[in-house]
């Protein structure tokens, strides 16, 4: 009889040098791969095809996204430029402005020399999370 269809090794599964027989060991199972989630829309899949692919659809797509960008930020600067023109023209058609201290220091210096700075960094966060939002709108119109 061979040694592979007599079965383990005695009575107590001790073979000849004392080891305990066990069982090999199974294998995984396998896994199944897939590449693209089959139930996934097809809009959604041609829409994503249509940009990957650069078509003329795809392109003004994003066209449309630069461009509302692009009015944000537009609008933003104009809004912070006109801000900044007005201050001058404030202190000078309210002379009486001018002429408040603060520490020594009269109030248009204070106000053009330290407001900027903080103006600025608020316009930008402010600007940066517009024009996020704006890419989220864009990719969840995609992807529905």
């Amino acid at each position: 009889m061979s040694r592979h269809s007599a079965g383990p090794p005695g009575r107590d599964e001790q073979g000849a040098r004392g080891r305990s027989y066990q069982d090999p060991p199974t294998k995984p199972r396998r896994k199944r791969v897939v590449l693209a989630d089959s139930r996934a829309p097809v809009t959604r899949l041609r829409t994503v095809i249509e940009l990957e692919e650069q078509t003329s659809y795809g392109e003004e797509l994003i066209r449309q996204l630069i461009r509302a960008q692009l009015r944000t930020a537009v609008r933003f600067w104009l809004g912070t430029i006109g801000f900044f023109l007005a201050l001058p023209a404030l202190f000078f058609f309210l002379p009486q402005l001018s002429q408040i201290n603060f520490v020594g220091v009269r109030l248009p210096w204070l106000v053009l020399g330290l407001l900027p700075f903080p103006l600025l960094f608020g316009v930008g966060y402010w600007y940066n999370v517009v024009a996020e939002g704006q890419e989220r709108d864009f990719v969840a119109m995609v992807e529905k």
